[in-house]
């Protein structure tokens, strides 16, 4: 039947429409969960335990090491802008995600062999010893190591930004019922990468620091290249999207008309602004956009001068996906920093962990990144808890489908990582003590307190997450014009790029400024006679700074406006909510 085809202008790889009762749905979404779980399950089984590879087997020091997790993973979430690019440009999502794919299963391959040949590695060492009196990796062991890890890197940016997308877009916005399950998807997308992440966090990191490396990425690669064989075998089930051309040329061609015309007069019909036929918009399965007043001087670049040049005249469609894109700068600014702590904890905790008694019983010691596991638990415990009950609660009252809005959604998780910050602070200052009181301040030894004693911040930050995660990718994803869903979506992978690049930065200026004129610094190679919580403080005194920073941005912030018809103009503007959120 007709009227049984998708809406949103889905097509099959070979461009045909299709029907929402043969494809999409969650039907589609279950091959693209499965995958998720296995890829982020190699992923965390990689990064989690990262640092303690860099030190104990590669002997890097302390910084030095953390500097090279956040420097991977920094390219890790810048890469996406790329992969972004060229799903919506050029290759579609689907083909971008296959062969990113591929060439992650390549990377871990590599790496499963770099922590298992033992010409690889330099020769062990002693873990009481200082790394910088160990034997170093040599050229031919670390290239080949961050080869393998770098691969890793750039593959990512082509399948993180796109197997989220390819998700999303098996819901039909313009189906009642659909559209109600994309705005579940997100929070259940984030609990199946937090799956995977659970099961790298605990069977993975013990596999590693109990068995050997090799079996501790050898294992998650196996599971790797069984996700990939179920993600194709979902194949005839997904729809697409068209790529609809560069976004990034598309935004140039009205920055510049905009600026060549800067002199010319708007008129006062917004009719009269070039725009082509609905028709054609049609058939090339894309939308029509109205204009709107916001940004009023870009709709200089849609005035008709006599010049039909594409660098001359845009669409009023083009001028309206460039605003939109501009729009969600100052939100993206603001979610830097919290990028920049979240990448400071997933290595600085862990390390925490290492000088603290990690014994249960006389028998079982847990891995130093185990804790990681209650981070991820509270997260997927939360978020169910949110989707099943806190949207419905909230609903009640709002009137908000969403139960609150996005940005309130990013702002409560802001707030819960300023007091994850502070916990962690106090809970620093008090190992430190215990540190000095039994003597090993001056050395690496074993602080005689629990590990457990970490547990308050990593449930914290779990719960933060829960909010501020799933909230900012779907803020990104929903907010990005029709035609740069996946270049939208990778705005959300590129603040954690950044703040892993920023995290590095921070970590090196304020660990030689603190160590300047012979004093001993906030953060050396042996943390018991470090100030960490010094560092924690001062992370908490920048992110209240961004968090006031966030309300103001997302005060004056107005949503786009809802697309209720497919292929049909709306007989007036719809005009976007303005919500005040702090």
């Amino acid at each position: 039947m007709e009227e049984d085809y998708a809406k949103d202008g889905s097509v099959d790889l070979k461009g045909n429409p299709v029907l929402r009762s043969k494809r999409g749905g969650w039907s589609a979404c279950c091959f693209l969960v499965v995958y998720e779980v296995f890829d982020r399950m190699a992923y965390f089984a990689v990064s989690t335990n990262l640092l303690i590879y860099l030190t104990r087997k590669l002997h890097q020091g302390t910084v030095e090491a953390a500097n090279n997790v956040t420097n991977w993973a920094g390219v890790g979430f810048l890469m996406p802008v790329f992969g972004g690019y060229i799903a919506d440009a050029y290759l579609g999502r689907y083909w971008t995600f296959v062969i990113s794919s591929l060439f992650f299963l390549l990377g871990m391959c590599l790496l499963t062999v770099a922590v298992s040949v033992p010409s690889l590695k330099p020769p062990p060492c002693d873990q009481t010893t200082i790394a910088a009196s160990c034997e170093q990796a040599s050229a031919l062991q670390s290239g080949v190591f961050f080869t393998a890890l770098y691969i890793l890197a750039v593959a990512s940016g082509g399948t993180k930004p796109n197997i989220s997308t390819i998700g999303a877009d098996q819901f039909d916005d313009f189906e009642p019922k659909e559209k109600a399950q994309k705005a579940s998807f997100f929070n259940w997308w984030m609990c199946s990468i937090f799956t995977g992440t659970l099961l790298a966090n605990t069977l993975f990191v013990y596999v590693q620091d109990t068995v050997g490396w090799s079996l501790g990425y050898g294992l998650p690669t196996v599971g790797l290249l069984a996700s990939v064989l179920v993600f194709f075998a979902g194949t005839p089930l997904y729809r697409h999207k068209v790529p609809q051309g560069s976004p990034l040329t598309k935004m140039a061609k009205v920055l510049v008309a905009a600026v060549r015309k800067r002199r010319v007069p708007l008129p006062k019909n917004a009719l009269e602004l070039h725009e082509l036929e609905l028709e054609e918009y049609k058939n090339r399965n894309k939308f029509r956009i109205l204009s709107t007043d916001s940004m009023r001087f870009l709709n200089k670049a849609a005035v008709k001068n006599g010049s039909n040049t594409p660098w001359m005249l845009s669409t009023v469609t083009e001028v309206e996906e460039t605003k939109q894109m501009l729009k969600l700068t100052p939100i993206f600014l603001a979610m830097i920093v919290p990028a920049t702590t979240i990448a400071q904890v997933n290595t600085l905790f862990v390390k925490q962990g290492t000088t603290l008694n990690r014994h249960i019983g006389s028998h079982f010691q847990l891995p130093p990144a185990s804790l990681l596991t209650s981070t991820t638990i509270s997260m997927l415990t939360f978020l169910v808890v949110y989707d099943l009950f806190f949207i419905k609660i909230m609903r009640t009252w709002t009137k908000n489908p969403r139960g609150i809005t996005l940005l309130q959604r990013i702002g409560v998780g802001l707030v819960l990582h300023i007091i994850t910050m502070l916990v962690a602070s106090i809970t620093e200052r008090n190992r430190l003590r215990a540190a000095r009181i039994h003597g090993v301040d001056q050395n690496e030894g074993g602080v005689p307190l629990t590990i457990f004693i970490l547990l308050p911040q990593y449930v914290l930050m779990g719960v933060g997450d829960g909010f501020l995660l799933p909230g900012e990718l779907e803020f990104f994803y929903d907010q990005a014009p029709e035609s740069m869903k996946s270049f939208g979506t990778s705005y959300s992978l590129l603040t954690y790029g950044i703040g892993d690049f920023l995290s590095s930065v921070l970590l090196t200026t304020v660990s030689k400024i603190t160590a300047q004129d012979g004093k001993k610094g906030w953060i050396s190679n042996n943390l018991n006679s470090s100030h960490l919580d010094y560092y924690y403080a001062f992370l908490t005194m920048l992110s209240i700074f961004n968090f006031i920073f966030f309300c103001f941005v997302a005060k004056f912030y107005s949503y786009k406006a809802e697309v209720f018809e497919p292929f049909q103009e709306a007989e007036e503007y719809h005009e976007a909510h303005k919500q005040v959120h702090c």
